[in-house]
């Protein structure tokens, strides 16, 4: 997997979906406020369009980033679970003044089991969720069969490399974000700009990734 070719691919096309297309920009930024927009743009680049898509259609992406938001709900539900059973005896223990050590105790296997769980479901629900918007449909989102079966194409190594490396990229980018925000008056204006070119360079890495698994022969 040519992760640098990954990342200059991704940039390019943030670039051809933003950059001179003044209007467009704009909306997006207010498609990220109106969140279930900018989801649904999302789910345009995720299905493979090339170059990057026109923002149009605006029922069709309201209706595409909320089925975006309930896959992501629904993948959730297991942390939720995780953090019901550990953090609601915790609650209970200090609220009846009992050992604070047990009730520390619990929240903090809480959060580790919590944190595997979260990293086990984002390994398996980044594929779902591309699979959701090239197949068009919400059940492949957690053709979970599929979907290993996708990630063992591509190689696990390779994959959390991947995913290892656009986590590092998002590390850098919220540097810059809060070095921008500390700059009086038009910091934050630039940093709201960026945000829309931060998802499209995300969603286009996401489906590369997706799409250097081998073709079937």
């Amino acid at each position: 997997m040519d992760y640098g070719n990954m990342l200059s691919d991704s940039f390019g096309y943030a670039k051809d979906a933003v950059w001179g297309k003044w209007v467009q920009w704009i909306l997006l930024v207010i498609s990220t406020i109106i969140f279930p927009l900018i989801m649904g743009y999302v789910v345009r680049i995720y299905s493979g369009v090339k170059p990057a898509p026109e923002l149009e259609g605006w029922l069709g992406l309201f209706i595409d980033g909320l089925k975006l938001f309930v896959i992501g709900i629904i993948y959730a539900i297991p942390v939720f679970i995780v953090m019901v059973i550990f953090f609601v005896p915790a609650i209970a223990i200090a609220g009846s003044n009992g050992d604070p050590m047990l009730a520390i105790g619990s929240i903090g296997i809480g959060l580790l089991i919590m944190f595997v769980v979260a990293i086990l479901i984002t390994l398996v629900s980044a594929i779902g969720v591309i699979r959701f918007a090239q197949k068009d449909s919400m059940g492949q989102a957690f053709a979970f069969g599929a979907i290993l079966e996708h990630i063992g194409k591509i190689g696990w190594g390779s994959y959390i490399i991947a995913l290892i490396v656009l986590w590092i990229v998002g590390i850098v980018f919220g540097i810059i974000i809060s070095v921008l925000n500390a700059i009086p008056f038009l910091g934050w204006l630039i940093a709201i700009f960026l945000y829309p070119a931060w998802t499209i360079f995300a969603a286009r890495y996401m489906t590369l990734i997706y799409e250097s698994a081998p073709a079937p022969a």
